[in-house]
């Protein structure tokens, strides 16, 4: 291990049911069980796993890193990467950064070997390497990264994250290309969040267990809903652009109202009119004799709405001139004035990595009840009490469901012909992954054609945009048409936890969106 050993690396105790996840030996499409056959036949988007002739090589030094948030399966990406380089050649090593880029800067690291291997099998969370936010896009920090690749002897640096690393890896293949450093960069999709998909990506990994945990507790809550009959939960989910994880519980689950903040954007719906339409739920309900009920908030959702926007904006543009929300004018400061005193100090807390407000510290739920509360108090037959629930880093790193240990293998796997055959700039992927592992395909997509321009601290930047939710796609189809009738009807599901050992049905069941999307889903 390197002089900056990381107590990352040690592995704590196990429960029953992680030392039993160790047993589980994950499948893998066709072609990766001999990947000396394996080779790429360019598609014209992409490149795509055939069966050839015998290819041999010789041994391959690979880095690989987590970035970013952690989700479940990221054990597995390195399970399947240690696999494929070991089959490729048994003298191959594989080298895991300890903390993210910021310790592969530094060329903080371990040799993972078979020891390593053996603990981390189908486990949750980023445990073995840990993760950080650092990026790698400055010029000297390019000169670093090239240092760390030569001093180390990588053919090889594998990132395994969203759409901001992906896109930072692009650029650091573009830079050892130009310096003629023989070590080709892959992309790895990883994001709970779903936003990371189109142009050949299916599904990030980490995005099927999150939403499964997610609706397996949305249902617990609304059996609590129709058990204690008194209570509205109002639960914050994780999705500040995009709104997919609120899309998936609530075709999961059939809460009351569920919100797309896609949606709101596009209608121009005020964060007004959002309360107004909560409450006429409430009092419709309560006239039905029913004051309980479910919402879910997408973590975006005050941004999306119109007027909330504007007031942010504004806020954003005050804070990086030293400002405070103190000198907003106009309807701006009327609407920043009429929000809770709480809300008003989340509002005000220091802009994230990006320049930006940090929603996902302001309590949109908790927002949303007071606000709701102020207009129904009055009205005959309403009781509201509101419990609000923020549903984020509960999913993150979780035990990863069959299909998520199962994708992240092979997308490891993947990752590993990638650089045997020195194909830099590429993101691995599956393509067929709402059919059975046996048709599933192995393809790798370049990640410049998922680049477009956008604003980054005042500047363009070429990076990858996030996948929104398509508001002319089934599944948002499917949700538009089912939810007026959620709204006083109980159609409440409770999924309930995730399941491991029914391999033919429930415990490798993909999640409705991705079903849905790819349109031989019998969910409904």
């Amino acid at each position: 291990m390197h002089s900056g050993e990381s107590k990352l690396s040690k592995h704590p105790t196990k429960s029953p049911l992680e030392k039993k996840r160790l047993d589980y030996e994950v499948p893998v499409f066709p072609i990766l069980k001999n990947i000396q056959n394996a080779y790429w036949k360019d598609e014209g988007k992409y490149i795509k796993l055939l069966a050839h002739e015998t290819q041999h090589s010789p041994p391959l030094r690979v880095g690989v890193m987590f970035s970013g948030g952690p989700a479940a399966g990221g054990l597995n990406v390195l399970w399947g990467l240690y696999k494929g380089l070991k089959d490729i050649h048994s003298e191959s090593a594989l080298i895991g950064f300890l903390d993210g880029a910021g310790g592969f800067l530094e060329d903080r690291q371990i040799e993972i070997t078979d020891k390593e291997i053996a603990e981390i099998k189908n486990q949750g969370g980023f445990t073995l390497l840990g993760t950080g936010r650092t990026k790698i896009e400055t010029e000297g920090q390019m000169r670093q990264a090239l240092e760390v690749v030569k001093k180390n002897r990588l053919q090889g640096l594998v990132f395994v994250g969203g759409d901001d690393t992906n896109t930072n890896a692009y650029h650091l293949s573009k830079y050892l290309e130009k310096e003629k450093a023989r070590c080709s960069v892959v992309g790895i999709p990883k994001t709970i969040d779903g936003d990371l998909k189109g142009g050949g990506i299916e599904a990030s990994f980490g995005f099927d267990t999150a939403t499964k945990t997610y609706s397996s507790m949305i249902g617990n809550l609304n059996k609590d809903a129709l058990s204690a009959k008194k209570y509205w939960f109002f639960v914050k989910l994780m999705g500040r652009s995009a709104s997919h994880v609120t899309l998936e519980c609530a075709l999961q689950t059939k809460p009351n109202l569920a919100f797309i903040s896609e949606e709101v954007q596009k209608k121009k719906i005020t964060f007004k009119k959002i309360v107004e339409m909560v409450a006429k739920t409430v009092i419709e309900r309560a006239e039905a004799g029913k004051n309980y009920g479910t919402t879910l908030i997408p973590e975006g959702l005050i941004e999306a709405c119109s007027d909330m926007k504007a007031m942010i904006d504004a806020c954003n543009t005050l804070k990086k001139e030293g400002k405070s929300a103190k000198d907003l004018t106009g309807e701006e400061k009327e609407l920043f004035d009429s929000l809770p005193p709480a809300i008003q100090k989340q509002l005000q807390k220091d802009l994230d990595p990006h320049g930006n407000m940090q929603l996902s510290l302001v309590s949109t739920d908790q927002l949303i009840a007071e606000m709701v509360e102020e207009k129904v108090k009055d009205k005959k037959g309403v009781e509201f009490k509101v419990v609000p629930i923020f549903y984020g880093y509960d999913g993150r790193c979780a035990l990863p469901s069959n299909f998520d240990a199962t994708y992240c293998y092979n997308l490891g796997m993947i990752a590993s012909i990638l650089v045997r055959d020195r194909k830099t700039g590429f993101m691995a992927s599956v393509k067929g992954l709402d059919q059975p592992v046996g048709e599933w395909s192995g393809i790798a997509i370049p990640i410049e054609n998922m680049m477009s321009q956008e604003e980054r601290h005042g500047k363009l930047k070429s990076v990858i945009a996030k996948a929104l939710v398509d508001l002319k796609g089934k599944p948002f189809k499917e949700f538009s048409k089912k939810r007026d009738k959620w709204k006083i009807e109980d159609h409440y599901e409770s999924p309930g936890p995730i399941q491991y050992d029914d391999e033919a049905s429930i415990g490798f069941s993909k999640t409705l969106t991705l079903g849905l999307e790819q349109k031989k889903s019998s969910f409904f």
